[in-house]
């Protein structure tokens, strides 16, 4: 016979997958005190200390107990209040060792570095996967599976049952939110956390918000992707937990960051590890003697953590034994991507263990490029290419560096200025000659690109917009055509914008805009008056519908500095609220450089690089009421910022700047179902040519979709709604009569109710509905339905809408009937079970007035409805109470909603049943008082009472002295854990057999009856240990 998956099924089959990768199994009761071999002498200890004493003198032979001493004292110390804290202060320990002083032989102070894990050689540590570890704390928690290496818990993995609807991979984050607030000493060496339900699995860091909980699709290499049907958890598990590769994570992909006020753990994500890793052999064969220099491209798609896997790759790459303590060079084009990029590597300096400098000029200073690059070996040094120009006076560029051991990794490196002939890529050649070069970028590669293969050589890791989607890295980018007041020739635009850009190239002032010739032309039109308030109003309009449906930040993209001012200053006309002098005020900025030689209009909007940081920290923060950001070419590139959904774009762009620029708006921010690029200059071809490169490039997956396309999946969901109201008139919503608006919402509710799986249906469409509104809300059709929608969303509301709190049980009884009368008056939830509070329903305060209430309300589906959550909640908490009951009314209340769903009865009989079931269950609840029974009593009778032969022999009297024994003793041999310990219950099942024997039950049952006793206390463990 087919047996049924339960959450512990996927929780072997982990274990199983642990085994063969060669961990060690316990079983969590087992190895806890009173255990068979306990290895902690209390729950609070969440550390197995003498797994960690063997494994540190094992690893650290040359230290002396002392040492070993002093290291486990740090390792257990917490010296922050805070956990994150706590975490990165063990964290570096883990990777640098402890460092420890004591007293040698000689009475000497020695001192010596203990470490805690043996990262060359992985079988010189102790492996351990613990199942239903139990944790107590503030609570009394239990986690599915803990992960130990040497004694110390790096890993937390919460499984459910893929066949629960309810116990969801949120559901899991959740429970280890919860665990984090009360059992927070497990997490002070966490490393990892997982989610699964044995089909999917997710894996974040200690502070990872539930859409940074990402998958793992590869075991081996890129090489090994799994197909999405493919079961994720044992992937991720080989992939991550195989234990060389487990050790290399540890050791060089976690990093932490300052984020404001708040300490960030970031983890690597799987196209992040092995695009390291691939790159790392590349550079070791490209540096050697049968190398040519170029180690390769890694495209890894805008958005999804380029900068962080150019960390990775440096950290690795400067620890690698065979580059002998190389020095990195980091270069960008641009001044404002070296000061980010710059911060993302400072913010890491203690993964690299050194901290980047940044050149500040050619040379004749300490911090020259010259003069960074004279030195033996090591270093990470940032500047722009630019600093590669030879001066007037110089043919060529002289040679800086000629060591070996010297990697440029190059930002964005297919841009037009690494020709190999005449361009920056030569004179870096030049003053680099036997340096290594890696290029980093977002977008792909032209096809005729040939100048950034010659430099680079081919790719090494791709990770594009079908894998970034697929994976949660970025979300869609949708894209919407506005206005168009300006009839350009496309390929005018582009030749414009061609030649403006090929002659400021590289410029970081405002002489940029000094250069120009057919391009002031077109920004004179671009930024005229009329044009500036026609885009203004429409803009603004379109962002308040924006407000509407989803939170977050926008960016407008100018075409010149003038433009930014003045677009800045029609929007303040209309909203003077908006305008701040003040940089921590306001909700409207323009970011851009200058100099005091700019109109003085423009002073208050040029900031220095100190100011423009804090006003990106504002942008960032999702919760800071900074909401608009006006740029013309600042954070176009190299800037993150996870709640901007929007970018109107009055700007032409074209190719790499143009993909760059979009993808400002994909990353992943919680809800938000894609990004929104609204087009008011005339996009369209530039992006069709951007997705031609992009596919003829390999690329996989949509750039950019139209956001009419969100549109066509809009009605197209609005008619699967309207099917489902199929008959229902719905007019009256929409009129002006209050009370005929509620009752219409009560029909409707009625109605979906009446349907066949009516509410899941309902649910699941209404979820793809409000996706493609979310987009498409700005658009004709949205218009359109926009009554139909708020009806819908409505509907949806009611049928879910959940109460925050549980009321006090003495209201409740008044709170149901005053819902009951009054549930079509405004702003009462027509779900009245759910609405009325009842967390923990209770049958006992229904008496046969409200009952008949009930049987007398017209809307016959919520009626069923009502009685069948008020029927179910109280069969749940029966159980934990009354195994036996709960069966005998579980099997009645299956057997009359399988009639009522297959249309056996309708739904005024089934009414009528659910209410009689209602009155049984009332009073069995009422059997304990009349038996002179507390409720353990009581379950304990009732399992005995199920064997009629028993109550022929012994009678009532005796059944019930047995059940006060039978309670008595287990509530004396209850104690933490004991549920999970077969010991404890093996020595139960005497102790009730004992008794059974004793007061002389039938000995042919006396096994059914000790199993039913046991089950139930089992199930009651929580009721019993608070009796």
């Amino acid at each position: 016979m087919a047996r049924r998956i339960i959450e512990d099924t996927v929780e072997q089959a982990a274990l199983d997958w642990y085994r063969d990768l060669g961990w060690n199994i316990a079983h969590g009761p087992d190895i806890s005190p009173g255990g068979s071999t306990p290895e902690r002498e209390s729950y609070s200890e969440v550390v197995l200390v003498h797994r960690l004493y063997d494994s540190l003198t094992r690893i650290n032979r040359n230290v002396p107990v002392d040492g070993i001493d002093e290291a486990v004292r740090q390792i257990m110390h917490e010296p922050h209040p805070s956990l994150t804290r706590n975490n990165r202060h063990f964290h570096k320990m883990l990777i640098d060792g402890v460092t420890v002083e004591y007293a040698n032989s000689d009475g000497e102070t020695e001192r010596k570095i203990v470490w805690i894990i043996d990262f060359d050689n992985p079988s010189n540590n102790d492996w351990l996967a613990v199942n239903q570890f139990t944790v107590v704390g503030d609570q009394e928690r239990r986690p599915d599976i803990v992960c130990f290496i040497n004694g110390l818990p790096i890993a937390v993995i919460e499984l459910k049952n893929p066949t629960d609807p309810d116990a969801t991979l949120r559901s899991a984050y959740n429970q280890l939110q919860t665990y984090k607030n009360q059992i927070s000493s497990l997490f002070t060496f966490n490393e990892l956390l997982v989610i699964a339900d044995g089909v999917e699995a997710r894996v974040g860091s200690l502070t990872s918000g539930w859409d940074w909980f990402m998958p793992w699709r590869v075991v081996e290499d890129e090489k090994d992707l799994r197909p999405p049907l493919e079961l994720e958890l044992p992937t991720l598990v080989n992939g991550l937990f195989e234990k060389t590769r487990l050790l290399s994570f540890l050791r060089d992909f976690i990093v932490y960051h300052q984020n404001g006020d708040d300490l960030v753990k970031i983890i690597a994500g799987y196209h992040q590890y092995h695009a390291t890793l691939e790159a790392v052999d590349a550079t070791v064969y490209a540096s050697g003697e049968q190398g040519d220099g170029r180690i390769g491209v890694i495209w890894h798609t805008q958005g999804s953590g380029k900068s962080l896997t150019m960390v990775f790759y440096a950290r690795v790459i400067a620890l690698h034994k065979s580059m002998k303590n190389p020095t990195i060079v980091v270069l960008t084009d641009r001044q404002d991507l070296d000061n980010q990029l710059f911060a993302t590597f400072s913010d890491s300096k203690d993964l690299l263990r050194q901290t980047p400098k940044q050149a500040t000029e050619r040379h004749g200073s300490p911090t020259g490029l010259r003069e960074l690059l004279t030195r033996d070996s090591g270093g990470v040094v940032f500047t722009t290419i630019q600093k590669f120009m030879p001066s007037k006076d110089e043919n060529r560029m002289p040679e800086l560096c000629g060591r070996k051991n010297l990697i440029i990794i190059a930002d964005e490196a297919h841009r037009s200025q690494y020709d190999f002939i005449d361009g920056f890529a030569r004179h870096l050649r030049d003053a680099l000659p036997n340096a290594s070069f890696i290029g980093f970028t977002g977008t792909p590669i032209e096809v005729d690109d040939r100048n950034t293969q010659a430099v680079f050589g081919d790719y090494v890791s791709v990770y594009d917009m079908k894998r970034a989607q697929a994976d949660g890295a970025v979300v869609p980018i949708h894209f919407e055509s506005r206005i168009a007041l300006l009839n350009l020739d496309d390929d005018a635009m582009a030749t414009i914008d061609e030649e403006f850009e090929e002659v400021t190239e590289g410029e970081d002032t405002p002489d940029k805009e000094k250069l120009k010739t057919k391009w002031a032309t077109l920004e004179a039109l671009v930024g005229s008056d009329d044009r500036i308030a026609n885009v203004v109003d429409d803009l603004l309009s379109h962002w308040d519908s924006r407000l509407e449906i989803i939170d977050g930040k926008a960016m407008i993209v100018c075409m010149s500095r003038r433009i930014c001012v003045d677009m800045y200053k029609a929007i303040c006309a209309r909203n003077p609220d908006w305008h701040s002098d003040d940089d921590d005020q306001g909700r409207i900025k323009v970011v851009m450089t200058g100099s005091a030689s700019d109109p003085e209009d423009w002073q208050g909007h040029i900031r220095n690089k100190e100011r423009r940081n804090r006003l990106a920290n504002r942008f960032r923060d999702p919760k800071d009421d900074m909401q608009i950001v006006i740029v013309r070419d600042m954070w176009l590139t190299g800037f993150s910022a996870s709640s901007l959904n929007t970018m109107y774009v009055d700007k032409p762009m074209r190719g790499h700047g143009l993909m760059q620029a979009i993808a400002r708006v994909n990353r992943v921010f919680k809800d938000k179902p894609g990004g929104l690029i609204v087009d008011y200059i005339g996009l369209a071809d530039p992006l069709r040519k951007a997705v031609l490169t992009y596919t003829d490039s390999g690329g996989k997956g949509e750039i950019v979709l139209d956001i009419s396309k969100a549109a066509a999946v809009l009605v197209e969901k609005h008619g699967v709604i309207s099917t489902m109201f199929h008959g229902f008139d719905w007019s009256d919503y929409s009129g002006s009569d209050r009370t005929a608006r509620l009752q219409c919402l009560l029909n409707a509710q009625n109605h979906i109710l009446g349907l066949e799986d009516g509410k899941n249906r309902y649910n699941e469409a209404i979820y793809l509905l409000n996706k493609s509104y979310a987009i498409a809300k700005t658009t004709d059709e949205a218009e359109d339905l926009r009554d139909d929608i708020v009806f819908f969303r409505d509907v949806h509301g009611r049928l879910n809408t959940r109460s925050a709190a549980a009321r006090d049980p003495g209201e409740i009884d008044s709170a149901i009937r005053q819902l009951v009368s009054d549930a079509i008056q405004p702003g009462e939830v027509i779900d009245v079970f759910e609405a009325a509070g009842l967390k923990r329903p209770d049958i006992s305060i229904l008496d046969d007035e409200f009952l008949a209430e009930i049987q007398r309300m017209p809307h016959r589906n919520l009626a069923v409805e009502l009685l069948e959550k008020l029927l179910k909640g109280e069969l749940r908490q029966r159980r934990k109470i009354n195994l036996v009951q709960e069966k005998i009314f579980s099997d009645m209340l299956n057997n009359v909603l399988i009639r009522y769903r297959n249309r056996g009865m309708d739904t005024l009989q089934v009414i009528e049943d659910l209410i009689e079931l209602a009155k049984k269950m009332r009073e069995a609840s009422a059997r304990g008082d009349d038996l002179g029974l507390d409720f353990a009593e009581l379950a304990f009778y009732d399992a005995l009472e199920t064997n009629d032969s028993a109550v022929a022999v012994l009678g009532d009297e005796i059944l019930k002295t047995i059940a006060r024994d039978v309670a008595k003793i287990i509530r004396s041999s209850t104690t933490i854990d004991w549920t999970m310990r077969e010991e404890v219950q093996a020595q139960m099942r005497v102790l009730v057999k004992r008794i059974l024997k004793k007061y002389g039950y039938p000995p042919d049952n006396a096994k059914k009856a000790t199993d039913t006793v046991l089950a139930q206390a089992k199930l009651m463990a929580s009721e019993l240990a608070s009796a």
